[in-house]
């Protein structure tokens, strides 16, 4: 996945609470076998009425969606965090978030980020007047070009992973060494297991 520091853009101000992961994307469009398109259907629901945040070309190519209360709750499904990934969503803001999703978006590259709602208020108003908005991971702020400066905390794993671009297959290959030797010395101590059984 890509590494992620520097998010700077303007921001989708969708703003509603307690949207599932059947709203990010409808069961329909999982029969899918790859990750790509998936933006297609994303929100569709809320796309489908007319004049929706999602579809104004003021926010076309938005890195940055705000978001209410509990966003990403409902199923596990990781086509949610794929389909935020392919409208080219790299950071969502929100108050709070359902855990699975937080652990699905940070293992595909997005970002999620936690702030109090007067802060989400404030933002949801920065986007709606156009203005740009800047998530820092590195800081771990996001500011506006009025000074405001909303901090925010994260995991130091999370961090570390979305700083570097290292999903579970890239942090396994970090050990690749480790896990060569490991398998050399246990061939050696158990040279048995390579033997296979004989009947």
């Amino acid at each position: 996945m890509d590494a992620l520091s520097r998010i700077e853009g303007r921001a989708i101000p969708f703003g509603a609470k307690n949207v599932d992961t059947d709203i990010i994307i409808p069961a329909a469009w999982l029969k899918t076998i790859t990750r790509e398109g998936l933006g297609e259907g994303a929100f569709e629901t809320i796309r489908a009425v007319e004049g929706n945040v999602f579809d104004d070309p003021a926010y076309a190519g938005s890195p940055i969606l705000i978001a209410g209360d509990n966003f990403g709750c409902g199923s596990s499904r990781e086509h949610a965090a794929w389909a935020i990934l392919d409208l080219g969503i790299r950071a969502v803001i929100a108050p709070s978030y359902s855990d699975i999703f937080s652990g699905n978006a940070v293992k595909n590259g997005i970002l999620p980020v936690v702030l109090p709602q007067e802060a989400i208020d404030r933002l949801l108003e920065v986007a709606r007047d156009g203005h740009e908005i800047t998530v820092d991971l590195d800081t771990q702020t996001v500011t506006t070009p009025f000074q405001d400066r909303f901090a925010f905390d994260i995991d130091p794993f999370r961090k570390h992973c979305l700083l570097n671009g290292l999903d579970e297959v890239a942090l396994t290959l970090e050990r690749q060494t480790q896990i060569g030797q490991f398998e050399s010395r246990r061939a050696q101590a158990q040279d048995w297991l390579a033997k296979g059984t004989q009947i």
